[in-house]
This record gives C-alpha cells, structure tokens and sequence, in this order.
C-alpha cells in the first residue's frame, strides 16, 4: 500500500478550510468523491458547511457546494449510478443533488425532506436489487456469465412490472426511521416511523406503498452484546461503540462493531443466524411433530474479533461484490488475489491498516505519509498532541484505492495492491488486472482505480488479453460492450509511450461507429410494413457483397429512395459527412509511409477491415446524398478541376478493404496501390485531422510511484512525461485554433462559447447546440450524458484556451 498523491488547501488569510466534525466522505462508481469540509470565516466567526467534489483523475478540480445545511453534515451517500449524491445534517434536513447539465462539476440541490431536529446518523439509498458478484474461482473460464453472476435478492421496493423503486431510508439519533420515495412524476412520498422505545438495538423495518401512501413496519430482532463488554477482566475498559457497519446490502445481517476508549480499540464481526432451538425429551414424546422440526429462532454470533488495536479513527468497507464460498476464498488465498476480502482501518497514530474481512487478520500496512521530515517539525510533534490521523476514509469501487480524508483536510489516495504486496510473476498480476478490468466493462463501472497499477510494459499484454477474452463472447454480448472495450484500450495505451500513438486511433473508431450508427439511423423505408431488413443492414449487405471498385455501380443496386432526405438535414450533416471524406484521404495517404518511422495515428485502420468497411459504406451513403444536394458533399481541394475526387478515393479504400477483409488471412497492399497512394498528395491537398488533444491527466505521472503534492484549485505543471509530449505533437499548439471534437467545428483561437470537456479523454465540445436541426440533435443525444468514451463532462473555464 502506497501513497499515489496528495491534495491539500491553499492557506488564507481570513478565511480557510478546516476538516468537518464529524468528517464525512463518499466515493461512487464513476470515481467521483464527496467529501466534507466547515469554511471558517476569521471576521465573522462562522462556519459553512461545504461539499466538495472532486473527479479521481484531476483532483485540483474541486466543485465546493455552499450545502445550505444550517448544521455539520453527518452523512453522504451516493446512488449506485453514481449520479446523485444524498447529504444529511444534525438537523434531521435531508438533501438530493443532483448534476446540472450532466457536468461533473456543476451540482444543484432538486429535493429534500426532513425531521426537524433531530440529528440523522445513517442514511441509504433503497436498493434497485442489481448486483454482479465476481467468482474468482471462475476467473479462469471462458464465458463472462460464468464470471459474473446476479446476486439473488429483490428490489427494496417496486413499481408496476416489478421496476425497481428510487428513494431513500434514515434513521434519527431518537429513534425515528424516515423513508421518502420518488415516484416517476417527480413527487416525493415522505412518511416517518418511530423504532420501539426499548432498549434494543436491532430492528428490521419493512416498507410498502398502500393506496399512493408510504407505510413502514418495524420488527425488534434479537439485541447483542460485544464479547468484550461480556469479559470480566475488560467489562468497562470501552465505555462506547464508536463504530457500527453493515457488510452489504444484500449481507445486512452480518456486522462489524468497534468499540474504543481514549487510546485503544476493539474490532467485532457478528452474524445474525437462524438457530434451532432445542426442546426437552419430555415435550418431544408429547407432540412428535416438534421432534421432527424444531422451532427456529434468529440468534447474534460472533465470527471473529481482534486483538487490543490502537484506537481507530476511521473504517472503510469493501464494496466490490466478491463471492464468499469456500472454494472462491481458497482459490483467492491461493492466487493471492484479494480486491473485496480487506476492510481499511485508519488508526490515531495515522497509519492505515487492511484487514481481512472474515478472520480480521492484517493483511496490509501504511505508516501515513504524513511523517514529520524537518528538526523542527519532530519537536513540534513531540509538544503537539494527536499526530495527524484520517478521520474518514473510504474504498474505491474495485478495492483497489482507499482515499483518506486528514484531520487538516488534507485529501490522501493510497494504492491498494490486489495481491496485498505480495510478489507476483507479470502473469499473475496481469490476470488479476484483467479479472477486475472484464468486471468494469460489464457492470459499466470507471476503471480509473485499476489503471493505478497498470506499468508501461504491461499495457500490450493487457489490450491483447482484453480483445481476446471480448472475442470469445457470444455476439450479442459483444455488440453490447462494443464502445466500453475501445475505451478501455484507450485509457490503457495512454499509459506507455510504445502505444501512445493507438490512442488516437482508438477515438476515432468511436467516432466513426457512432457517426455509421447515426447516419443509418436516418435511412428510412419507402414502405413502412415491409418485412426486409432495415435499409442500414441492407447497405452493409450489398457492400460486403460488391467488390467493384467504382462507387456507382455500387450504388445502382441500393434503392435511392430510401436515401432521401430533407435539404436541411442533409446541410446540417456536412461537418460530419466532411470528417469522414478528410479521414478516408489522410488513411490512404498515410498509407505509403506505414512500415518507416515511428508509428502515426490512423496506423491500425490500414489493417483493420471493419473500420475499412464502414468507411465505405459511408462514402456510397454520401455519394448518393450528393446527388439530392451537392453541397452537402466533403469539399477537397485538387489541382484539377476536371477530377472526380471521391470516386477516386473509393476506388483506392476499396482495393486496400479487399487486402483486409479477411481478417485470418490478411495481405499486404499491392505496389500498384502503394504508387497511387503516393500520388495523392500531388492531386488533393491532404487535411490535418484535429486528433484528441494530450490530456492533462495525472495516471500517467504517477506510474514512477513518486507520489504527487498537487493543491485544490490550481492545475499541475504538465513536464516531465515523454509520452505525453510525444502525443503532444499531434494535438494543436497553444494560440492554434481550437476545434470542437464532436461537432467538428471550429472555435477559433480563443474560443468565447462556453464548453466542456470529458474527464477521461480531454474531447472538448461546445455546452450549447448551434443547431437545432433533428438530425443533430440525435446525433448530440449520443454524448449527452457521457462523452463517447464513457467519461464524463466538466465545465471548462472560458479561458481554457
């Protein structure tokens, strides 16, 4: 377990930071985390309580939300999209928020609920009854189902056709369990319940929508006591539990306990079980049906406990779904493959321990970054109290990063090894990256928390392993990850400077496959009811099937009329349909120089015959477009005017499509088109294509294991990566005019329209549509929510240029 950076406050005069009490931190499945924090106003002696979000990848980027809470926050919890956030104070006032515009670091707070004053102490969303658990027995099988199976438990509540319910569920310091549920028309039904009044500390509550009203049930279960509180010798040794957990939500009866006094701690794991209870002979003589089976009964047992620990600050569960049989937990002790077995504590003398989760045996150790290095410094601890400990931490989604949150609020992100530091051989490692990797592009979780422990040398390996694993899957399930494997190769190829150059390629085909997906979209048939296949499919048919290496007796086979559209929709088409004609003419150009000097972007497209075939089909679905609007045609500029410049280039795509249409036996391009590729550049003038620009992101620099001091508020420098200078070369220079990368339009150098850029891949597009057109808004419908790599979108300031 290693420190991977550091983000702390910048100090100010009057007013500053200072850790919120009790401190309170969330991290969701998209690798954003919230966390809070009281801004203390030197002059007014106030306090405001904030949240902060900040996206894992570029942490300096903090959003603070004045949160309005007039009391200290006391919990944060998001939504298992990842998309909203639930906050809750001392107040009993509950708060939803909720992203503006799908930006990561925009929020607005849309609704809420309350218990006036009385202060909340455990919040949770109600759960939608989806869960994929890992097998890591299976790891090795072949198929994903056999990987990754549903985890069997229901909905916490359902609407008409067994969909789940949104909403929430609190509990009160006094006793009383809210449940507010958001019904589809935005409405909030809110309905309060008060626990029994005795002392028990167990209850089971039931909700239920009876005529359009909120009604909750309580039932007492059996109350416990620690083991320790039970020993004589330690019966008032820890006057307080200071911690309580649930393991998960499909596991709510089994629970960790800590207990702790002013400078020690106690870790309990307790199970709640149903036991049979025995019954005398005499009874069993009497009745024999109670011999037969005897009356059950749900009892408390401890499972393990810890020694004597120093005293815990703070506890982090896994919340990687690991499948706990005996044959799983053995092949992972084996395999040493332990993401989902280890919970973090985080002790006062500020180191960090991992512990495993059945036996809570340590596994791990951190000794704190935060060791004074200076004299100074140490005489100062010495005089000091407390040293500085985490007061909250919490586990990345795949187990593999704990974030800590100090007490000068000060934000750590430690690496957590998936073997535990143990030494593995690559082959291993590779495996257990890859596992966790396949589980992501499934359950449609970021993976930024993977990419932590992924080396340069072994980027290769793991984009070849992932394609093969994705190829042995049926079709249909491929079709479904198609986009989210592209991506992850993307974000993987960005880690060495070898495969620097593939990551552009790699967004461009996701760029080409949604603008072939939206552009056969708008194909329509002549005739509603007619049985045949859709005109998209029947494009792809005839394509494949024609070999003919001039674009119109290609096209007389297709029905035109199913080709036609609208003047506007066509006009409205033209930066899209331009991409396409600029990008076929730089692959056929790029094409001669293939084999010398280093490796460009648009490489793999040489030799990939899918990507070749979409192309064509896009050039003949053009061609026919031209001819009921000819404006709407790329627009090239040739030496003569005489040339008809896209039969040409569907002439030469086609020839280089047949050397890679098959893909077992592929051929290298004769040298009569090698010749006529090198013409190119004589007859049309070749375009720069606006490739993605080198992001600003902080994986790449922290792959030395140095880890990175960076402050909330102010960008790190870029030097000191080769790689990404390198990639650098492709994107445009500062003061060179900046292009949106969706729209393909061009924002000038100093672009005065406000954009957004995505978290992950750097795409940069304008927030507001130019167009109103139908045709492109379904195509701006595509990336919405999510850039076209699953990343999401953050507001850029207007000065980002």
């Amino acid at each position: 377990m290693d420190l991977a950076y550091i983000c702390e406050w910048e100090k100010r005069p009057k007013s500053n930071h200072c850790p919120s009490i009790p401190l309170v931190c969330a991290w969701s499945c998209r690798n954003l985390i919230a966390f809070t924090t009281d801004l203390k106003n030197e002059e007014e002696k106030d306090l405001t309580h904030m949240i902060h979000m900040i996206d894992t990848e570029h942490p300096w980027d903090v959003y603070s939300i004045n949160s309005g809470h007039v009391e200290m926050i006391t919990c944060l919890e998001w939504d298992q999209s990842g998309s909203r956030l639930l906050s809750a104070d001392a107040d009993g006032q509950i708060k939803c928020w909720s992203m503006t515009d799908h930006l990561a670091n925009s929020w607005e707070s849309t609704m809420g609920c309350s218990v006036e004053g009385d202060p909340i102490v455990a919040l949770s969303w109600l759960h939608n009854g989806v869960k994929l658990a890992l097998h890591v027995e299976k790891s090795g099988a072949s198929n994903f189902g056999e990987k990754f199976s549903r985890v069997k438990f229901s909905p916490s509540l359902t609407l008409f056709g067994g969909k789940p319910m949104e909403g929430w569920i609190a509990v009160t310091i006094s006793g009383l369990v809210t449940v507010s549920l958001l019904k589809p028309n935005g409405q909030v039904l809110t309905s309060t319940e008060s626990l029994c009044r005795l002392r028990c500390r167990f209850y089971k509550v039931c909700v239920s929508v009876v005529n359009e009203k909120c009604k909750i049930d309580t039932e007492i279960l059996p109350s416990l006591f620690m083991r320790c509180t039970t020993d004589p010798a330690r019966k008032d040794k820890y006057p307080a539990i200071t911690h309580l957990k649930f393991f998960a939500r499909d596991m709510s009866e089994q629970i960790l306990l800590c207990a702790s006094n002013q400078n020690n701690s106690i870790v309990e794991y307790w199970s709640l079980r149903k036991e049979g209870l025995p019954v005398n002979n005499i009874f069993q003589k009497l009745s024999p049906t109670v011999g037969d089976k005897p009356p059950m009964i749900l009892k408390w047992r401890i499972l393990s406990a810890t020694n004597d620990l120093d005293r815990v600050s703070a506890v982090a569960l896994p919340k990687l779904p690991i499948s706990l049989t005996n044959t799983d937990l053995k092949v992972a002790s084996d395999t040493k493959f332990f993401p989902g077995l280890g919970l973090a504590l985080a002790f006062h003398d500020g180191s960090v321990h991992i512990i495993h989760r059945l036996t809570l045996q340590t596994m791990a150790v951190s000794y704190g970054s935060q060791r004074p290095v200076d004299e100074q410094a140490i005489k100062r601890q010495r005089t000091a109290g407390p040293s500085v400990h985490f007061k909250a931490v919490q586990m990345s989604w795949t187990s593999l990063a704990l974030v800590g949150i100090d007490s000068h609020g000060k934000l750590s992100m430690l690496r957590i090894s998936p073997s535990m530091g143990h030494v593995l051989d690559m082959n291993m490692s590779l495996r257990h990256l890859l596992f966790l990797l396949e589980y992501c592009m499934v359950t449609g979780y970021d993976w930024w928390d993977i990419l932590l422990h992924v080396q340069p040398g072994m980027v290769q390996n793991l984009v070849e392993k992932l394609h093969e694993e994705y190829m042995r899957q049926n079709a249909a399930l491929q079709q479904v990850l198609s986009t989210r494997i592209i991506a992850m190769k993307a974000s993987l190829c960005k880690l060495s400077s070898a495969t620097v150059a593939r990551v552009c390629d790699y967004h461009a085909k996701l760029f080409l496959i949604a603008i072939s997906c939206t552009l056969k979209s708008l194909l329509r048939p002549p005739v509603l009811n007619t049985p045949d296949k859709s005109p998209g499919d029947r494009l792809t048919e005839i394509c494949s099937k024609i070999t003919d290496v001039d674009i119109d007796k290609v096209m007389i086979n297709l029905k035109t009329e199913e080709f036609v559209l609208e003047m506007t929709t066509l006009q409205s088409l033209q930066q899209l349909i331009q991409w396409v004609g600029d990008f076929v003419l730089y692959l056929l150009a790029s094409l001669p120089n293939q084999g010398s000097g280093p490796v460009r972007p648009g490489h793999s497209f040489l030799r990939d015959g899918a990507s070749l075939s979409m192309l064509r089909e896009l050039m003949v679905m053009i061609r026919i477009w031209g001819l009921l609007k000819p404006s709407c045609l790329p627009i090239y500029t040739a030496t003569s005017d005489t040339q008809d410049s896209m039969s040409l280039l569907f002439r030469l795509l086609t020839k280089l499509w047949l050397c890679c249409r098959d893909e077992s036996h592929p051929s290298e391009p004769d040298d009569a088109l090698i010749d006529e590729c090198c013409l190119l550049p004589s007859q049309l003038l070749i375009p720069s294509i606006g490739w993605l620009p080198a992001n600003d992101s902080i994986i790449s620099k922290l792959q030395n294991k140095q880890p990175l001091r960076l402050q909330f508020g102010k960008p790190p420098g870029l030097a000191g990566h080769s790689a990404l200078l390198q990639y650098d070369a492709f994107a445009r220079a500062p003061g060179q005019p900046k292009i949106d990368h969706l729209r393909r339009l061009h924002l000038g150098a100093y672009p005065t329209e406000e954009c957004k850029s995505c978290t992950r891949c750097g795409c940069v597009t304008m927030l507001k549509s130019p167009n109103k057109a139908t045709a492109v808004k379904q195509w701006e419908q595509r990336w919405i929510k999510n850039c076209l790599c699953g990343g999401l979108w953050r507001k850029m300031p207007l000065s980002y240029s």
